[in-house]
C-alpha cells in the first residue's frame, strides 16, 4: 500500500505558467533539490522540513481569512469545523500551504506516516473546492483508521467497491493510476458528498470504526490476524 496518498481531488489544471508565482521565497526551503512544484518540494513539506508560509488550521477562520470573500465560507462552517474537531481527536493536523510545495494540479495531500494533511492555498478560495478537498483527504484519514490505527502506514477501503456510484468511479478512473484506484474511487465519492467523511471521522474518533462500517473480508482477516478484532 502507498505510504503517501497524493490527493488530486479533481482534474489537473492546464497552463502551468498561470500557476507559478514569481514571488517565491526561498527561506526555509534549502532542502529542496529539484525545485518547487515537484514531488520533491511536496516531500519536504510533508516531512515538515519546509514550512515557509505553512500554517496550521484550527478553525475555518484560519482559511477564510486568507481571502477577500470571507462571508462566502459561512455555509460550510458547521461541517468544516466538525471535521476539524474529529481530526484533532484522531490525532491528525491540517495545514494550509503555499502552492509552491505541491506538484502542479495537486490540491491536497494526506501523509499516512506523519498523519498530517495539507491544503493547497491556491485552490481553497472557493468554499466548494475547500470542502471537496477536506472531505477527500479526510476520507483517506478514515481509510487509515480502518486499517487498524492511524499510527501505522497502511490504509484500507471502507466501502464495498460495488457501492461506489458509477459516476464517481468513472471520474476516478480517468484521474488516478490503477494502483491507487481502490482507495481513490471512494475518496472521490466522499469528496463530493456532504457529511460522508465527517461521519467516518467521528466513528474513528469514538473508536467505533468497525461497528459503523463492516470491514471488507480481506480487511477483517488482516484486523483479526493483527489483533485489532477478536474474530
Amino acid at each position: 500500500m502507498k505510504k503517501i496518498l497524493f490527493g488530486l481531488a479533481g482534474f489537473l489544471v492546464f497552463g502551468t505558467g498561470a500557476l507559478i508565482s514569481s514571488d517565491i521565497s526561498k527561506a526555509d526551503d534549502s532542502k529542496i533539490t529539484k525545485g518547487y512544484f515537484t514531488e520533491d518540494s511536496m516531500g519536504c513539506m510533508l516531512l515538515r522540513e519546509c514550512t515557509d508560509g505553512v500554517k496550521q488550521v484550527f478553525s475555518l477562520l484560519d482559511v477564510s481569512s486568507e481571502y477577500s470573500n470571507t462571508d462566502d465560507f459561512y455555509v460550510i462552517a458547521d461541517e468544516f469545523n466538525n471535521m476539524l474537531v474529529a481530526l484533532d481527536q484522531v490525532g491528525v493536523k491540517v495545514f494550509l500551504a503555499p502552492e509552491k510545495y505541491f506538484p502542479v494540479g495537486h490540491r491536497g495531500v494526506y501523509h499516512t506516516t506523519s498523519n498530517n494533511f495539507f491544503l493547497n492555498k491556491a485552490y481553497m478560495k472557493r468554499p466548494s473546492a475547500l470542502m471537496s478537498v477536506m472531505r477527500h483527504e479526510g476520507w483517506h484519514v478514515a481509510q487509515d483508521c480502518m486499517a487498524g490505527t492511524i499510527d501505522n502506514s497502511l490504509i484500507a477501503i471502507i466501502k464495498d467497491p460495488e457501492d461506489v456510484p458509477k459516476y464517481w468511479s468513472e471520474i476516478a478512473e480517468k484521474t488516478y493510476d490503477k494502483v491507487s484506484l481502490p482507495w481513490e474511487r471512494e475518496a472521490m465519492w466522499a469528496g463530493h458528498t456532504e457529511g460522508m467523511t465527517m461521519k467516518a471521522l467521528q466513528a474513528c474518533a469514538l473508536g467505533e470504526m468497525w461497528k459503523v462500517y463492516e470491514p471488507t473480508p480481506l480487511t477483517r482477516k488482516y484486523l483479526v490476524e493483527e489483533g485489532y478484532l477478536d474474530k
